[in-house]
C-alpha cells in the first residue's frame, strides 16, 4: 500500500503543472520596460523587436495592431528613419497592477529634423521576459502634429 502512495504521489508531482518562472515577478517586469525604455532612446530598433514574443502584438488604439515580432520590428524601424536619435521615453509614472506593467509618460523625439511630443500611456503585458501585448493610448491627431504630418 505504502508502495502505490509512493507511485501516486509521484505521478502527481510529476504531472502537476509548474508554478509560474521566477522571471514573472514584478521587478522582473519593470526590468524589461526599462530595457525597452533604453532601446528606444538608443534607436535601437532591432532590440525594440526583439524585446517583444515571437506572437507579439503592438496595439497603438488608434490604428489596426502590429502582430508578430518581425511586424513589430518593420513598423518601428521603418518609423526609426524618421528619428535616428532615437525617442526618449519619460516617463512620471511606472508600476505593475494585476501583472501589467504601466507607463505614462511623454515621448520626446525629432522627427524629420522637427522636435516633437506626445503624452502617452502605455500597458505592456510582460511575460517569460518578453512583451506579450503593449497598448498604446494617445491623441493621434496631437502625435501626427509633432511628426509634421497634418
Amino acid at each position: 500500500m505504502k508502495i502505490l502512495l509512493s507511485l501516486a504521489a509521484l505521478a502527481f508531482a510529476v504531472t502537476a503543472p509548474l508554478p509560474a518562472l521566477a522571471a514573472d515577478t514584478d521587478a522582473s517586469r519593470i526590468a524589461v520596460a526599462r530595457e525597452m525604455i533604453a532601446a528606444w532612446k538608443a534607436a535601437d530598433w532591432r532590440k525594440v523587436g526583439d524585446l517583444f514574443a515571437e506572437k507579439g502584438v503592438l496595439r497603438s488604439m488608434m490604428i489596426e495592431p502590429v502582430v508578430g515580432r518581425e511586424a513589430i520590428y518593420q513598423r518601428i524601424a521603418a518609423l526609426g528613419k524618421g528619428a535616428p536619435g532615437g525617442v526618449v521615453l519619460d516617463v512620471s509614472h511606472m508600476g505593475v497592477i494585476d501583472g501589467l506593467v504601466f507607463m505614462e509618460r511623454v515621448d520626446r523625439f525629432v522627427y524629420n529634423g522637427k522636435p516633437g511630443e506626445v503624452p502617452v500611456v502605455g500597458v505592456l503585458d510582460i511575460r517569460d521576459g518578453k512583451v506579450q501585448e503593449w497598448r498604446e493610448y494617445y491623441d493621434r491627431a496631437e502625435l501626427l502634429k509633432a511628426l509634421g504630418e497634418k
